[in-house]
């Protein structure tokens, strides 16, 4: 006879709810979403089926539902015509830009809805880079903070629960946290993508905000795939700063840096379940080599298990209503 059997507390769905380590809520989950100029406007995204770009109104429509279904928040990245942009991304820091506009609109529609605004220079600059771009080609670390900085002031003004910053140079979240301080936004928290990685999972997301760089690539600024140990670095750096949540991106590539950013500070950590991952699984269900809803659901939950306490997803609206949010 076998003494241990270890499927016994397999053998019913009862029992294998009672015993499970890991349980995914909607409330780990925030959505991104696209905004764009206008009003009523949807425009879908061809590499990322049933994701669209949104003008204001719609985004703050899709919050509302969201947090109804147990999503706590919403994080939001803008898309702007060329026209807007500039070598110093100057639209970013406009009191009456998209995206602050779009912040304004969520929290008028959904005032319990949590808004967290991205902070990069690579939307608004006509560089396509996250950086100052100099004479020579070089990206200009410290030429940017001041432009983070104030880009962070202005959307924390707009009403932003807390700011993103998605750069990756070096010394960003103190700029960032000084100047909130400076101008009475003490409370306005800092999201930090501490360990974000120079992928290949990037594309859709460029093609939803025509951000990908007019020339050379990212790799002086973001992080090299090889590596964990810079990542536990740079998450230990954001959290001396001042950060409120450090962040991996990507997050199916990377649980082991989930993990281990989880064990090396005291801070939330979140993950970003990117555009790549997101198509891949929706290429597969498409074609029928994969059933999407379970596959997802188990997607989340590892990355979950590896560590994260926060993951941004564009499934979490429909993963937060399967969960029964």
């Amino acid at each position: 006879m076998l003494p241990i059997r270890p499927r016994r507390n397999r053998r019913s769905t009862g029992l294998r709810a009672l015993v499970r380590e890991t349980v995914l809520a909607p409330s780990d989950l925030l959505l991104p979403l696209f905004v764009v100029e206008g009003r009523d406007v949807e425009q879908p995204v061809t590499a990322m089926p049933g994701v669209a770009r949104m003008s204001t109104d719609r985004a703050a429509a899709c919050a509302r539902e969201a947090h109804a279904a147990g999503v706590p928040g919403v994080a939001l990245f803008p898309a702007l015509d060329d026209s807007r942009k500039d070598r110093l991304a100057t639209e970013s820091r406009n009191p009456d830009g998209l995206l602050q506009r779009a912040v304004r609109d969520i929290k008028e529609r959904a005032p319990d809805a949590l808004v967290i605004t991205d902070v990069a220079m690579d939307p608004y600059s006509s560089d396509g880079h996250d950086g100052v771009v100099t004479d020579d080609g070089r990206i200009d670390n410290d030429a940017t903070l001041p432009i983070l900085a104030d880009m962070a002031v202005s959307q924390a003004a707009a009403g932003a629960d807390m700011v993103a910053p998605s750069d990756m140079m070096d010394g960003h979240v103190a700029a960032i946290r000084s100047a909130l301080d400076a101008a009475g936004y003490t409370d306005t928290g800092i999201l930090a993508y501490s360990a974000k990685y120079a992928s290949a999972f990037y594309g859709p997301f460029r093609e939803a905000l025509d951000s990908a760089p007019r020339h050379g690539d990212k790799q002086t600024y973001q992080m090299d795939p090889g590596n964990v140990r810079e990542a536990v670095r740079e998450a230990r750096l954001d959290a001396a700063e001042g950060a409120d949540i450090v962040m991996v991106k990507p997050a199916l590539a990377y649980l082991d840096v989930i993990a281990a950013v989880r064990q090396a500070v005291e801070l939330p950590v979140a993950a970003y379940n990117v555009s790549g991952e997101y198509a891949m699984l929706k290429a597969a269900a498409a074609n029928g080599w994969i059933e999407e809803a379970p596959a997802r659901r188990e997607m989340l939950t590892a990355i979950k298990r590896a560590g994260a306490d926060v993951i941004l997803s564009y499934w979490a609206l429909e993963v937060a209503r399967e969960l029964g949010g």
